[in-house]
C-alpha cells in the first residue's frame, strides 16, 4: 500500500524502537518525512534502514524537553516538508524506581519528556496540521496508564496526561478538520523496555515485565511493526472516522 503518497509527517523518537518502526513504515507507504530524535547515531541507523528513498527523508536532531530545541527542530521539518499532515509523537523515557525513593529530578524528568515534550511538539505543529485542512496527532500512551504497575508512578502519570491532552485537542480542532488519537501499547521490544522496564527495583517477588505483556503467543513482547502497522492505518484516510480515543495494541494486556 502507498497511502501516504504526497503526505508529510513528522516523526519524534524516530531514532529507534517504536518511533524507528513508525517512520520506516511511514516511509515504506511513500511518505516525505523528518525523523527528528535526541540521539544522533539512532537517527543515523534510522536512515540507513530506510535505504534509498530518494529526497522524502530528512533527520532533525532534537530535545522534546526544550522549547527553544522544539522551536528549532519544528521549523526545520516544516521547511523541509512545505507544511504538515501528520504528526506521531513517539519519543519517550521510562524510570522505573519506588515512589517513596523516586527523586524528584527523577520524576520532573518523566512528565517533562512524556507530557510536556509532547504538547511543546504539537504545539509547534499546530498551525500546519491545521492550515492542511486533515491535519493528524497520533501519541503514544501505554497499558501503564490503564492498569497499575508497580514503580512507574511518573510513567503512568505522564502518559494518563497524554491521554487528556490528546481528547482536549482533538475536541478543540475538531472543526478544522484535526484528528487526534492515542495509540496504547504494552510490552514492546524497544529500547525503553529493555534498558527501563527490565531493570526494575531489587527484592520484588513478582515480574513487572509480565504486567506489561499481553495474553497472545504465551505473553511475549510485542514489536514496533506491531504498532506501526496500526498507526499507518490511523493517520490514513483509513482512519478518517476516528478520534479522541485510545487504540489498543497491546496483545491482550488489559482485558
Amino acid at each position: 500500500m502507498r497511502r501516504y503518497e504526497g503526505r508529510r509527517v513528522l516523526v519524534t523518537g524516530a531514532g529507534s524502537g517504536i518511533g524507528q518502526g513508525i517512520a520506516l513504515r511511514l516511509l515504506d507507504e511513500g511518505a516525505q518525512l523528518v525523523a527528528a530524535d535526541i540521539d544522533a547515531a539512532g537517527l543515523a541507523a534510522t536512515a540507513d534502514k530506510a535505504g534509498d528513498v530518494g529526497d522524502r527523508l530528512r533527520t532533525v536532531e532534537v530535545n522534546i524537553a526544550d522549547p527553544v530545541s522544539v522551536q528549532a527542530a519544528t521549523g526545520d521539518a516544516l521547511e523541509f516538508l512545505g507544511g504538515l499532515d501528520v504528526l506521531v509523537n513517539a519519543a519517550g523515557i521510562l524510570r522505573p524506581a519506588r515512589t517513596h525513593e523516586m527523586p524528584l529530578e527523577v520524576w520532573n524528568q518523566v512528565i517533562t519528556v512524556n507530557l510536556t515534550g509532547t504538547f511543546l511538539v504539537t504545539q509547534c505543529a499546530l498551525p500546519a496540521l491545521i492550515d492542511s485542512g486533515h491535519g493528524v496527532v497520533v501519541n503514544l500512551s501505554s497499558t501503564a496508564a490503564f492498569q497499575a504497575a508497580p514503580y512507574l508512578a511518573a510513567y503512568a502519570a505522564s502518559k494518563g496526561g497524554v491521554n487528556s491532552f490528546t481528547h482536549a485537542i482533538a475536541l478543540e480542532y475538531a472543526k478544522q478538520g484535526l484528528r487526534a488519537v492515542n495509540i496504547v501499547p504494552a510490552g514492546i521490544t524497544s529500547g525503553i523496555t529493555t534498558t527501563s522496564i527490565l531493570d526494575q527495583p531489587e527484592g520484588v517477588d513478582y515480574s513487572l515485565f509480565a504486567r506489561l505483556t499481553g495474553w497472545l503467543n504465551g505473553g511475549a513482547l510485542g514489536s514496533p511493526e506491531d504498532i506501526a502497522g496500526v498507526v499507518a492505518m490511523v493517520a490514513s484516510e483509513d482512519g478518517r472516522y476516528i478520534t479522541g480515543t485510545e487504540i489498543r495494541v497491546d496483545g491482550g494486556a488489559l482485558m
